[in-house]
């Protein structure tokens, strides 16, 4: 039985020593199974709670919780994996009872210094479990620097982005705005902007998947929309007028399916690598022929009518889209328009534009 438990007690250090690595200290976006069984459990147990309410902003008030409590409860996993496996150790080493091990494994672990045995041979066991807590606790907090560093450069531009695409943002409406408010020139500068931050969001929430669980501060504003407002925006450019597209289009494009199949890569998600440019896409062409003529009357230089259009923009959206729609519900995002559908009772919300309070007697 003692031969029992100390093995057990031994994988189950060597486990809880290999998660705090592959989670804290190792950024290379290895899948952790603790912080998906953690995500999709809180995650579930959130959508419980917001279920009686309804509605997308029960839900995002909710969801707000999932990232903090995603933090305590891996740290409450590696240390209450830490107390069994020194638990089962000390039983093992020394034939204590369970309790009087269990007891003086919790007060070396913590530092509360309250239990100890005169066993020699435990005395080793009791100061690497003294060290074992506080270098646990140091790591996370050592973590959380990283994290919000990564979450205030992505969200620093899904706010400049708000007057820009709408909130939520929708790639035609992005375009259409430039045009409405003479700011086109500014597109190159966006998607040059957007291209650097797709690759920041490809590494940090491929490397530290705790990431996609933090919200936007604000309902209607979410980095996976954002994303794919960009990308759909360029993807129409491209495919609506290619001769006035700036270069940049099609390397904000690249970057952010690039950066998509990264994150999906971390999560064991299943995609294409290399689609058919002629595979059926989930957008449809009345929808896209839609935003053809609205973004045409704001004012953009239309050369190709949507019929010539769609098989380009078809072409583009069939490398990121099913990614996106699989992000966007697993993030529980606002269900914008062309993002795809949520796992809770929702409808796509139109962007909002604001009023025009230019006064009447000026012309554009």
């Amino acid at each position: 039985m003692r031969l029992i438990s100390g093995l057990g007690g031994g994988l189950l250090l060597l486990l809880t020593i290999a998660s705090i690595l592959q989670t804290l200290v190792v950024p290379r976006g290895l899948y952790s199974a603790l912080v998906h069984s953690t995500w999709r459990g809180l995650r579930m147990l959130l959508r419980l709670v917001a279920a009686p309410f309804e509605g997308y902003r029960a839900e995002d008030r909710a969801q707000a919780w999932l990232a903090p409590l995603m933090l305590m409860s891996m740290l409450a996993c590696w240390l209450g994996g830490m107390l069994v496996a020194y638990g089962l150790l000390m039983h093992a080493l020394s034939g204590l009872p369970w309790a009087a091990s269990f007891r003086e494994a919790g007060s070396s672990l913590f530092t509360l210094g309250f239990a100890s045995s005169n066993r020699l041979q435990l005395s080793w066991l009791d100061f690497f479990a003294a060290a074992s807590g506080p270098v646990v606790i140091a790591l996370q907090i050592a973590y959380l620097p990283t994290l919000y560093s990564a979450y205030n450069r992505r969200e620093v531009e899904v706010t400049l982005l708000a007057s820009r695409a709408g909130e939520p943002a929708w790639g035609p409406e992005l375009l259409a705005r430039q045009w409405l408010v003479d700011t086109e020139t500014a597109l190159p500068e966006l998607y040059r902007a957007w291209e650097r931050l797709a690759a920041d969001i490809g590494e940090s929430h491929s490397n530290y998947p705790t990431l996609l669980s933090f919200r936007s501060p604000k309902p209607y504003r979410s980095w996976i929309v954002g994303l794919i407002a960009v990308m759909d925006a360029a993807a129409m450019h491209l495919a609506v007028s290619p001769g006035s597209a700036p270069p940049d289009t099609r390397l904000v494009l690249r970057a952010g399916f690039t950066a998509m199949r990264d994150i999906a890569s971390s999560l064991h998600m299943e995609f294409d690598e290399d689609p058919e440019p002629e595979t059926p896409i989930r957008l449809s062409f009345q929808e896209f022929d839609a935003a053809v003529t609205m973004v045409a009357v704001s004012g953009f230089p239309v050369e190709r009518p949507a019929a010539l259009a769609w098989p380009d923009f078809q072409g583009w959206r069939v490398n990121y889209e099913a990614i996106a729609y699989e992000l966007g519900r697993r993030a529980d995002a606002v269900p914008a328009l062309w993002t795809g559908p949520r796992d809770f009772p929702s409808t796509p919300i139109p962007p909002r534009r604001p009023t025009d309070r230019r006064p009447a007697a000026r012309s554009r």
